[in-house]
């Protein structure tokens, strides 16, 4: 369940607050494949499970930015924020990809709001998601995403 603010200016003294986990999804070959096919990126690492069995991770490996892209899971999951008009995706930061995700692994998100600030008649959010792969002990990726929330 999401943590729950009814209007955007509850944000403002929420640094430090964490959120989630979210649920866990599993990395199969075929959401691999549909990435590589929106992308194009069909490097054999991520696409050829019988030449990546004998590569450096004995598998297949999700695309970091496939592991990324799902911040956009994720987020939903660990925060709402009613009350708004409008909320709008204004970036990342700083984005890390600390572990690779094997096929058929499964990863979930964990958050924590790093900064609350107001901005030109909205107010803007940086939440810090940690992705985290099931029985590893390093997560598979961190980043500070920026969303931005104009109030009703």
């Amino acid at each position: 369940m999401p943590k729950v603010f009814s209007k955007p200016a509850d944000l403002l003294n929420e640094v430090g607050t964490t959120l989630g986990p979210t649920d866990w999804i599993t990395i199969d070959q075929e959401r691999i494949n549909q990435f590589a096919d929106a992308t194009g990126d069909h490097q054999w690492i991520h696409v050829d499970p019988e030449r990546a069995r004998e590569g450096p991770f004995g598998a297949t490996i999700a695309h970091g930015y496939l592991t990324l892209s799902l911040a956009s899971l994720f987020l939903p999951q660990m925060i709402e924020v009613q009350g708004v008009k409008m909320g709008i995706n204004v970036g990342l930061d700083k984005v890390r990809f600390t572990n690779p995700v094997r096929v058929n692994s499964r990863i979930r998100g964990r958050g924590e709001i790093i900064d609350v600030s107001e901005i030109k008649g909205a107010i803007q959010s940086v939440v810090r998601i940690t992705v985290e792969i099931d029985g590893e002990e390093r997560p598979a990726c961190i980043a500070d995403t920026i969303s931005r929330y104009y109030p009703e």
